[in-house]
């Protein structure tokens, strides 16, 4: 068996890493508005509004009341109306079709 070579991090430090991880992800995701939700929970199988359902229940979790609409806005950077007006397309029937696949996975 090989030997890891990860350096040795606190939990304190990992927490701080994996947080700022997070934000730069959300960042990317509100900076790519145009990349739809349907082809990342079709080729991820995850989506924005997945974070925004993890957000609510670990914010749940720590005590703090959040409503889902709320979350949607902290991770798409706006309100969810105002990102599907402007940003969400209609799906076409073949992402349809490898989302049901997909969200099946998905819920593993």
């Amino acid at each position: 068996m090989t030997e890891s070579t990860l350096p040795e991090i606190t939990d304190q430090q990992r927490t701080e890493i994996e947080a700022a991880l997070f934000r730069k992800l959300l960042g990317h995701l509100q900076k790519y508005p145009e990349v739809q939700n349907i082809d990342l929970m079709n080729l991820a199988y995850f989506c924005r509004n997945c974070f925004s359902k993890w957000y609510v229940s670990e914010a749940t979790d720590h005590g703090i009341e959040m409503d889902y609409d709320q979350a949607r806005e902290l991770i798409y950077g706006m309100p969810f109306a105002d990102y599907k007006a402007q940003f969400q397309n209609k799906a076409t029937d073949e992402q349809l079709g490898q989302f049901e696949s997909a969200q099946a996975k998905a819920t593993e």
